[in-house]
């Protein structure tokens, strides 16, 4: 792919996640894309065929960009036990930190057809595996996955119940128990 079709594909990828983010899954609309992006509806069309296929590839674009930060981060842990576990939790720290949205373009793709979710779903088994295996403790390793996932979950659900001082407990607890504290 070209250099400036790459750049459109992205920009159009990135549009789309963030009307979903702010105006709401429902509110996806090509039309609403295509200006986001500053590209005619036709370009849009070019490179996403259908708005199942923008949000196919809106949650790809979000897992696989989300695995070369934790890719990063894993790198900068040279090799340590736990390093994969204690790059998920950091990264997970520095996004609620951050205030980050969560990644509604997943929730934009689940309410338009649940399938798109195997890539998420793939890519967190093969995630979890490979914690499991870098671990010294394979089954906290899963205990913490799981309090992380937990955490996200009611986040994206809009869920999320903890003050400001229990969050920082609960990650206070998990960098204790990865050893990253």
């Amino acid at each position: 792919m070209s250099g400036r079709r790459a750049t459109t594909r992205r920009k159009i990828l990135e549009a789309a996640a963030e009307i979903a983010r702010e105006s709401g899954p429902g509110n996806l609309s090509l039309d609403a894309v295509a200006a986001r992006a500053g590209v005619s509806k036709g370009g849009l069309l070019y490179h996403f065929p259908s708005k199942t296929a923008l949000l196919k590839a809106v949650v790809e674009s979000f897992v696989a960009s989300f695995e070369e930060e934790l890719a990063r981060r894993k790198a900068t842990k040279a090799g340590r036990p736990d390093a994969m576990l204690e790059a998920y939790l950091e990264l997970f720290v520095e996004d609620h930190d951050c205030r980050r949205p969560p990644p509604s373009g997943l929730l934009a793709a689940l309410s338009q057809d649940p399938d798109f979710l195997a890539p998420v779903r793939r890519h967190d088994r093969a995630l979890l595996d490979r914690m499991r295996q870098n671990a010294r403790d394979p089954a906290m390793a899963l205990v913490v996955y799981l309090a992380i996932q937990g955490m996200r979950a009611t986040n994206l659900l809009g869920l999320d119940v903890m003050s400001d001082e229990e969050f920082s407990e609960a990650v206070g607890k998990l960098k204790a128990i990865v050893g990253g504290a």
